[in-house]
């Protein structure tokens, strides 16, 4: 069995008494080296979980524990972890290996230390030649970059990072989110990620926690949560879905991973297959299919393909964004534009899909779903 690096517990954090808690009752286990994405909207909880683990604030409930030692109330100067804001924190009045060598010099650690392991840690973010410069002369990626060799300095007992990418322009974002993973991967540093990007959250991490109301909704893999969603608010929140009420009226045999193949029927659009866990049979459920996964033809080559009309057509450079006209609603595809024939407004298109693309959410749906 893999021992937790961290291991949080029934972690609550209510501001005042009768307002709903900002986290209620967390549980989560990350295990040593992993990069765990808190991913949710505004408000969902993330930065108020990761300023717990860090110990700028206080839970009402529960306990924090770091390599099997409760730190629950550990003041935040003896937890030993390195963190790094949305703002970067730079100290103006130090260059940048001043700023790299703080936390080693209020450390105690020796002078000759202290210069190998700065020297060390520039020349992992590849910024050595900066070493004399002033925050203000960096650019925001070097500022970036010189936090986070400042957080990873002290070899941390874990890796917080608030936000870190959203002061940065979408273009550097992405190279800045691939230079961390590099950097995370090689140093073996296990990290807590907050973000409400789900781009970053599944390029980056090794698990992800999506929140929403002071709970986790998910906590698995990027496939996991991105491929089997357990509820409407993930399917939603990570990527595009379209969801279809469908009752679920037969199994058809076992899939992959313990799933279950089985028929449903979808109302004003037919019967299909579907993938799902034992015992649904006889329910009604939300149906999650993925935009890519959807197949739009010209003619009807499927048996069980639906008709519609091209209603909307968006071009985002390697793809389009499809919306189709069937029956009573738009179903959105993807289709990549070295595909061939691309559609256009107006055209007779054809939906399919595979059944194991097809998959039946395990909540029961609201009433208001469609």
């Amino acid at each position: 069995m893999i021992e937790s690096k961290l291991s949080i517990v029934d972690l609550t954090k209510r501001y005042a008494a009768g307002l709903d808690p900002a986290v209620d009752r967390l549980n989560m286990e990350v295990e040593e080296g992993h990069l765990v994405a808190l991913l949710g909207p505004s408000g969902c909880g993330k930065t108020t979980t990761l300023r717990m683990v860090a110990g700028l604030m206080d839970p009402t409930a529960g306990s924090i524990v770091v390599d099997g030692k409760e730190i629950t109330h550990t003041p935040v100067n003896k937890r030993g972890m390195g963190m790094v804001f949305q703002s970067y924190a730079l100290f103006p009045h130090m260059n940048v290996e001043q700023n790299v060598g703080f936390g080693l010099q209020m450390r105690q650690v020796s002078k000759s230390e202290q210069q190998k392991r700065v020297a060390s840690a520039l020349d992992m973010v590849q910024l050595g030649h900066l070493a004399k410069r002033q925050p203000k002369e960096l650019s925001g990626g070097q500022q970036q970059r010189i936090a986070l060799a400042r957080a990873l300095v002290v070899e941390p007992t874990l890796l917080l990072l608030d936000e870190p990418l959203s002061n940065l322009d979408a273009k550097l974002r992405e190279t800045m989110r691939t230079e961390i993973r590099s950097i995370q991967q090689r140093t073996r540093a296990t990290t807590l990620f907050v973000t409400h990007d789900q781009d970053e959250a599944l390029d980056m991490a090794d698990r992800i926690a999506v929140m929403n109301g002071g709970l986790i909704e998910q906590f698995g893999s990027p496939t996991e949560v991105y491929e089997r969603p357990r509820t409407r608010f993930v399917a939603n929140f990570i990527g595009q879905a379209n969801f279809l009420k469908a009752r679920v009226v037969a199994e058809m045999g076992s899939a992959a991973d313990g799933e279950i193949h089985y028929k449903v029927d979808v109302e004003g659009l037919g019967q299909f297959g579907a993938v799902g866990a034992p015992g649904m049979a006889g329910s009604t459920r939300e149906l999650v299919i993925r935009p890519h996964r959807l197949r739009v033809g010209t003619e009807h080559g499927a048996t069980d393909a639906i008709p519609g009309i091209i209603e909307r057509i968006s071009y985002t450079g390697d793809a389009l964004s499809v919306g189709v006209r069937v029956a009573d609603r738009t179903l959105n595809a993807q289709l990549l534009t070295s595909s061939g024939k691309l559609p256009r407004l107006g055209d007779a298109a054809y939906l399919s899909w595979d059944a194991q693309d097809a998959y039946l959410l395990p909540e029961a749906p609201e009433s208001s779903a469609s």
